[in-house]
């Protein structure tokens, strides 16, 4: 990427978990500058801006305006993140939106063609996909190592509902703003990353979702069955019913088994490796009668992430950078919009299923 090019950053929203370990990645990215900072509630923003030396706006259109960002970095309430992200493209300014990127499949339509009528990129934040052991997960799937996929098992529980009131973003219990609970906000994570493993779409669904509390109106858990197109099925289990002393309060899994094997990934918190002290240390375990592996018929891949400050530590670097050279060497995304809307429409077939008590179509 040419070293002159700076991009202008604004931070859209601050309601949120992530705005302030986003920080660090845009400070640590030669091409990125951060400008400015929107949000409604001026205390937020004030302390925000104070920490970090920027311009705060509690009106969009004037952020818009005064500064003309290049790029905006959307951490609002699901059901804001559309209308939002549409008026900011129609400005020409490229498109960071936390996942899943709108409330609705049919939302994240609007915004790409806002998009593409105004020839801005857009990325959501799916950033597992570049973690070192995703990336080996998909050679071993491409060698055939394991055979042909029979079936798969995820897993992707993380915390309590009280982490969202502390950190000023309690609209997350709220299903009109969050669109829905753990599913909406956690197992997009992992329906992405099994679409994105197995390069197959997924046709049908059943799904049982549960609420523990009357407190909010979201579920707190949730089981889904997944048919695949080409034949495999899955499970996906997603849930904020995990307690503190759970390892890093989540309990992460990710097992694809085949015809001729296993692979097995159950990965440590992804969270910000450079704070939080030591590297991180993943394991992938491949098991496979393939002659394709004969020698070694069980394998373990050791990775030691790169200690890297923000969020989700190396996986978050590498996925704000893999967007701004996208922006600047104008190429597609490798998250890109097309495979936000595809999951949105399995959480949507998802909802469905659980409210039918019947298999649905996606």
């Amino acid at each position: 990427m040419p070293a002159e090019k700076i991009l202008d950053v604004a931070i859209i929203g601050l309601g949120h978990l992530h705005p302030r370990t986003y920080m660090p990645l845009f400070e640590n990215c030669k091409h990125t500058r951060v400008v400015a900072a929107f949000d409604k509630d001026p205390g937020l923003l004030e302390e925000f801006c104070n920490d970090f030396g920027l311009h705060g706006y509690q009106q969009l259109d004037t952020l818009l305006e005064n500064e003309k960002p290049d790029l905006a970095a959307i951490f609002l309430p699901h059901n804001e993140c559309a209308e939002t992200a549409i008026r900011c493209a129609e400005k020409g300014i490229h498109l960071m939106v936390e996942k899943p990127l709108a409330i609705s499949s049919q939302e994240a339509e609007a915004v790409k063609r806002a998009a593409n009528a105004n020839h801005v990129k857009v990325t959501t934040g799916y950033c597992w996909r570049y973690h070192p052991v995703i990336k080996k997960m998909k050679e071993c799937l491409h060698h055939g190592y394991i055979g042909d996929v029979v079936s798969v098992e995820a897993r992707l529980a993380a915390g309590r509902t009280d982490r969202y009131i502390l950190g000023h973003s309690a609209w997350m219990l709220e299903k009109s703003k969050s669109g829905g609970g753990p599913l909406f906000n956690l197992g997009v994570h992992w329906i992405d990353l099994l679409l994105y493993l197995l390069e197959d779409k997924i046709s049908k669904v059943s799904a049982k979702n549960t609420k523990t509390t009357d407190r909010y109106d979201i579920e707190d858990n949730s089981i889904s069955m997944l048919q695949f197109r080409s034949g495999p099925v899955g499970v996906l289990s997603t849930s904020y019913i995990v307690p503190d002393c759970y390892p890093s309060g989540r309990d992460l899994y990710i097992g694809i088994k085949g015809t001729r094997g296993v692979l097995s990934f159950a990965p440590g918190y992804e969270g910000e490796q450079g704070s939080a002290g030591g590297a991180q240390t993943d394991v992938l375990e491949l098991y496979s009668d393939s002659e394709k592996v004969a020698g070694a018929s069980a394998r373990r891949y050791s990775f030691t992430l790169d200690q890297t400050e923000g969020y989700s530590g190396y996986m978050g670097k590498a996925y704000v950078e893999g967007f701004i050279k996208a922006i600047i060497e104008d190429t597609r995304p490798f998250i890109n919009v097309n495979q936000a809307i595809e999951v949105l429409k399995v959480v949507e077939a998802i909802y469905r299923s659980d409210e039918a008590g019947a298999w649905m179509d996606v």
